[in-house]
C-alpha cells in the first residue's frame, strides 16, 4: 500500500468500533491505524481502548477535549444520528477528512449548511451508504451500466425489516424517537433511498408519501399484558417478547449481536441477558413504550430523468431482506436477498440468469460484505485510487428525498418538491 492513513473515531459502538475501528486496526492495519478515540461512556470507552490496544492519553470521555486539536488525517463519526451535524461541522474546521455514519440530518437548513462547509474547507466527507459497497448491489449497478436490460424505466424497491430487528431498533431502542434521531424513512431507509438515487442517476423531482405507527401502541396491547415482559404472562408466546427475542436466540448463537447489544459493555452471558431485559430498555413490552416512528411507509419518486421508483419499509416480516427490480426497456434485474439470488430477465428469453448472492460475498462481514467494502473503498478514495463514492453532496441528494417523503407522509401524502 502506499501509506498507511491515521484514523481517529467518535462514538465507539457498533459502527464506531465494530464497523471501522476493529476492521482498520486487524484486517486493513496495512492502510489505516486508529490513534485516538472518544466516547461519553467511560465503559464503552475503555471497551474500545482495550479492543484498539491505544494508551490511555489517546482515549477521551469529552468531546469538547477530543475536538480541541486534530488528532489524525481521517475522522470517524459513529455517534447518535442528532450528534452528526455538529461533529462534522467541527471536524471540518480542524481540517480533517470525515467518515460520517448515516443519517445525516433530518433538516434541509442543516444539508444545505453542511455541504456548504465542505466545499469552502475543501475536504472530503463521505457518508456510511455501505449497500452501495455490498457486492450484490455492485453486480447490479454494473449490470444496468452495461445495458443488459436496455433502458431504466422504473425501480420497485421493498425493504422488509425484520420484526424482531425494528421490535429492538425501532420500538424499544435508540431509533424509536423521531426527534431523537430522525424519522424512520431516513434513519432505516436512508440505505434504499440512497440506492435508489444512485441507480436512477439523476435528482428527484417530487415524493409522495403514505405511512403510520399503526401497531406498536398501547390500544393493541393483549389483554393483561404486562409493562415489563420478564412480569409478563404472555413471555413464552408473545413473537416481540425481550426473553424470546434475546434470551431464547443465545441457546443456538452465544455471540447473538442484538443480545450483545443489550448489555453492552458487559460480556453477554446468560446472566448479563436476563439482567438487561429485567431492568433495561430492552425488556419493556413493544406495547408500552414511548416510541412515535413509523412502522410502515410507501413512497412514490419522480426524477427528472424519467426514471419512476416505488418503495416500500414494512416492520411486519418474519426474514427480513430486501427486494430491488430494476425494470428496464429489454429486461429486469431482480434482487432477492431473502432467497439469495441476484436474477437476470431479459425480454424474449426464456430462461432467466441467476447468481447467488453469497457467490458474490466472501467476507463475512455486515451489510452483505458492504461493511468490509466501505473501508476498503474508503482508502481507495482517500489515496486517489477510485473517484469519490457516497459523497456527501450526492448523499444529500437521497437524504433530501427522505425529508421530502416525511413532510409528504405528514400532509398526509401531498406530492412534494424535492428541491
Amino acid at each position: 500500500m502506499d501509506r498507511i492513513i491515521t484514523v481517529a473515531i467518535i462514538g465507539c459502538g457498533g459502527r464506531g468500533l465494530g464497523a471501522f475501528g476493529k476492521p482498520m486496526q486487524t484486517k486493513f492495519r496495512d492502510r489505516f491505524h486508529v490513534v485516538a478515540i472518544c466516547d461519553i461512556n467511560p465503559a464503552m470507552l475503555a471497551n474500545a481502548r482495550e479492543a484498539l490496544m491505544l494508551p490511555e492519553d489517546s482515549c477521551f470521555l469529552s468531546e469538547d477535549v477530543f475536538f480541541e486539536a486534530k488528532r489524525a488525517e481521517l475522522l470517524v463519526i459513529g455517534t447518535q444520528d442528532q450528534d452528526h451535524v455538529r461533529m462534522v461541522l467541527k471536524g471540518l474546521q480542524l481540517g480533517y477528512d470525515i467518515m460520517v455514519e448515516k443519517p445525516i440530518s433530518s433538516s434541509r437548513e442543516e444539508c444545505a449548511k453542511l455541504l456548504t462547509a465542505q466545499r469552502e474547507s475543501g475536504r472530503r466527507v463521505f457518508v456510511g451508504h455501505v449497500l452501495r459497497y455490498a457486492p450484490a448491489f455492485v453486480k447490479a449497478d454494473e449490470l444496468l451500466q452495461s445495458g443488459v436490460i436496455g433502458q431504466l424505466i422504473s425501480i420497485n424497491g421493498t425493504e422488509q425489516v425484520w420484526y424482531g430487528h425494528f421490535a429492538h431498533s425501532y420500538v424499544r431502542g435508540s431509533w424509536r424517537r423521531s426527534e431523537d434521531s430522525t424519522p424512520m424513512i431516513l434513519a432505516k431507509s436512508c440505505h434504499d433511498l440512497d440506492l435508489i438515487q444512485h441507480y436512477a442517476r439523476a435528482r428527484c423531482v417530487s415524493v409522495s408519501s403514505v405511512g403510520s405507527l399503526r401497531w406498536f401502541k398501547a390500544e393493541n396491547a393483549p389483554e393483561g399484558a404486562a409493562k415489563r415482559c420478564t412480569e409478563c404472562k404472555y413471555m413464552e408466546t408473545c413473537p416481540y417478547s425481550a426473553k424470546r427475542l434475546y434470551i431464547d436466540r443465545m441457546k443456538n448463537r452465544p455471540d447473538y449481536i442484538f443480545s450483545s447489544i443489550i448489555v453492552r459493555p458487559k460480556k453477554l452471558t446468560l446472566e448479563t441477558a436476563w439482567e438487561a431485559i429485567r431492568t433495561g430498555p430492552y425488556g419493556r413490552c413493544v406495547y408500552f413504550c414511548d416510541n412515535d416512528v413509523v412502522d410502515n411507509q410507501q413512497c412514490l419518486m419522480r426524477f427528472e430523468n424519467g426514471v419512476t421508483a416505488v418503495f416500500d419499509m414494512n416492520a411486519f416480516t418474519g426474514n427480513g431482506g430486501r427486494l430491488l427490480t430494476l425494470h428496464g426497456s429489454l429486461g429486469e434485474i431482480i434482487i432477492n436477498e431473502t432467497e439469495d439470488y441476484l436474477r437476470i430477465k431479459r425480454y424474449g428469453v426464456e430462461e432467466p440468469q441467476d447468481i447467488a448472492l453469497s457467490s458474490l460475498d466472501s467476507s463475512g462481514s455486515g451489510h452483505g460484505g458492504g461493511d468490509e467494502g466501505i473501508v476498503r473503498g474508503l482508502y481507495d478514495m482517500l489515496t486517489g485510487k477510485i473517484a469519490e463514492v457516497s459523497s456527501l453532496e450526492e448523499s444529500l441528494e437521497s437524504h433530501l428525498i427522505g425529508i421530502a417523503a416525511e413532510e409528504s407522509r405528514l400532509r398526509g401524502g401531498e406530492t412534494v418538491m424535492v428541491h
